[in-house]
């Protein structure tokens, strides 16, 4: 073994770097407690009397200035792109725009792919004309299609300058299609072969490329109309001779997307196919782009996060945004939740005289109340699923409203007798007993129905089946459950 000479340099030696996503916490942390010492340094500063001049105390704060900046830079610096937006969207708008400012040039576009839109708009609009257009200016056409609804109009139209005709073709294209529809996530960026070419060509084509698209498993066959005409999965093209032909090999059984499909379908697909990779045609089946699984899994997410958020009639927001935009997220559902509540305690207060008489009635109710809404979720949420996947239809919808109602009265038939004992047993008395159970029953029933009905009823008419109805449902639970066990302790008690 050749020994190296004691004068020789040493081999750089360069370690990879594990991807964790613990990092982007710990980093968060890191920079949380320097913005925690930096508040304590100012108030310090600001406390003591200093003796030195005013040009002193500038230089002094300078410094400290350009230490938390190095220090920032040092905590930030390697971190993926999804890292640093993680880190930007946990933190305070005005930590943000510091953080942000001392991203790296060659992040700055990629970070803005990843953060979410709320979060998005604000870094945009700290940025200056300059920095915006080298930005977005190294992003695809569908990448820059993504961002062209917050930037600003002479952004856009200078980026446009930069991009080659068939580029700029592509991002007119792009921005034509509605959001939520799969021509808004797909990408341009494939590759296509002709089908009497033969393996060994198709080889030889994808060495001479810099490197292949993001998530590349499969090649597009295509004819000179680029109309599709089957597909070359790469793990075909590796095991297979070098000088058979495309057309020998390729699969013609394939999944194809429409530009207007909606991108929650497409998401179906892919999880039911298991797929990577889909191409997009149009009405004459010309291959238009591709939708890729990176795309699929974001629409995923926005799609979950929407849902449950819309379940408490809410919309995304920053956590840090001020009180009077807060409000104006919260304020509408949470002012119809009071006056639903409103309404149900009026219907309680009706039976003024027979909670009088039986003062137990008024711990019990509650539960009565209670159980019914729980139970209406439950169902609820397995409809809003079913509804999102497509698996309620016209010719179900009956059958299932009939099931949760079986479900549900069985349920309710074993939790009234528990409910039952419970309040003979705080009561002393087997009428209020029979009287909850009864109560419970029914009050279950009624929140199983409404919990297929609301969503149903609000898809029918083109509305987010998610959106404020738990709100919905609550309340009729909460109304119809206080009239159907007073109503009943006043015909059976008195």
């Amino acid at each position: 073994m050749q020994e190296t000479p004691a004068n020789a340099e040493p081999i750089p030696i360069t370690i990879p770097r594990r991807l964790d996503p613990e990092d982007a916490q710990q980093a968060l942390q890191k920079l949380q407690a320097l913005f925690k010492r930096e508040e304590v340094v100012e108030a310090l500063a600001d406390k003591a009397d200093r003796a030195e001049d005013d040009e002193r105390a500038n230089l002094l704060d300078g410094a400290l200035q350009r230490q938390l900046e190095n220090e920032i830079r040092a905590v930030i610096q390697g971190l993926h792109p999804a890292d640093i937006a993680f880190i930007l969207e946990s933190l305070p708008v005005e930590q943000r725009q510091l953080v942000w400012r001392l991203v790296a040039s060659d992040q700055a576009a990629d970070v803005l792919l990843e953060v979410d839109d709320w979060a998005r708009e604000s870094l945009i609009e700290s940025m200056d004309r300059q920095d915006l257009v080298a930005a977005t200016g190294t992003m695809d056409a569908d990448e820059i299609a993504d961002l062209v609804p917050d930037l600003p109009p002479d952004v856009v139209a200078e980026v446009q300058k930069g991009l080659t005709e068939e580029e700029r073709a592509q991002l007119i294209a792009a921005m034509g299609y509605p959001e939520g529809s799969v021509g808004a996530i797909m990408d341009f960026e494939m590759v296509r072969v002709r089908e009497d070419v033969s393996l060994e060509v198709v080889l030889r084509y994808l060495r001479r490329l810099h490197e292949l698209p993001d998530h590349t498993d499969q090649i597009f066959v295509v004819d000179r109309q680029d109309r599709l005409q089957g597909v070359l999965p790469l793990t075909t093209l590796l095991v297979s001779e070098p000088d058979s032909d495309v057309s020998e090999v390729m699969n013609t059984d394939y999944l194809t997307l429409g530009p207007l499909d909606e991108d929650a379908e497409a998401a179906g697909a892919f999880e039911r196919y298991d797929l990577v990779s889909a191409p997009v045609i149009d009405d004459q089946g010309r291959l238009i782009g591709r939708v890729t699984i990176n795309e699929v899994v974001d629409v995923i997410q926005e799609d979950s996060q929407e849902q449950a958020l819309s379940r408490a009639g809410l919309q995304e927001e920053d956590i840090f945004a001020p009180v009077v935009s807060a409000l104006r997220n919260r304020a509408p559902w949470l002012l119809v939740n009071l006056c639903t509540a409103s309404i149900a305690s009026f219907i309680a207060s009706r039976f003024e005289d027979t909670v009088s008489h039986i003062v137990i009635l008024a711990f019990l109710m509650s539960i009565v109340a209670g159980i019914g809404g729980n139970s209406g979720n439950q169902t609820m949420t397995m409809i809003i699923r079913a509804l999102a996947v497509g698996r309620v239809t016209g010719a179900n919808i009956w059958q299932l409203i009939k099931r949760e109602l079986s479900v549900t009265f069985m349920v309710g038939a074993c939790g009234s007798i528990v409910t039952g004992i419970f309040a003979w047993v705080i009561s002393g008395s087997s009428a209020i007993a029979a009287v909850m159970m009864a109560a419970m029953i029914g009050n279950m029933l009624i929140g199983a129905a409404l919990g297929v009905m609301i969503p149903l009823l609000r898809d029918r008419f083109g509305k987010d089946p998610a959106v404020g109805s738990s709100v919905l449902l609550t309340f009729a639970t909460d109304s119809l459950g206080f009239f159907i066990f007073l109503g009943l302790a006043t015909v059976f008690l008195l």
